[in-house]
């Protein structure tokens, strides 16, 4: 099983989007809230290089924003 991280914050339309759309696909992830978790914030920036939420990481793959059709080909969907 992939492993899947969902970085999000409060009020972010896109990132319910892309939980949603996990979860319709029975797919497990991890969700970091960047506003109240200071080390996930740290992850996405220095080590993910985003700003942007939703960031998900994918096994090692990183995908920025919202992008689900990079989504459906990692998770092989």
């Amino acid at each position: 099983m992939k492993k899947v991280i969902v970085y999000t914050q409060p009020s972010c339309p896109p990132c319910e989007v892309v939980k949603k759309f996990l979860a319709h696909h029975n797919i497990s992830f991890t969700e970091k809230d960047v506003t109240i978790d200071l080390e996930a914030r740290n992850t996405l920036v220095g080590e993910l290089n985003s700003t942007s939420t939703p960031t998900v990481t994918v096994d090692h793959h990183v995908v920025p924003g919202f992008d689900l059709k990079k989504l459906e080909e990692l998770l092989e969907l």
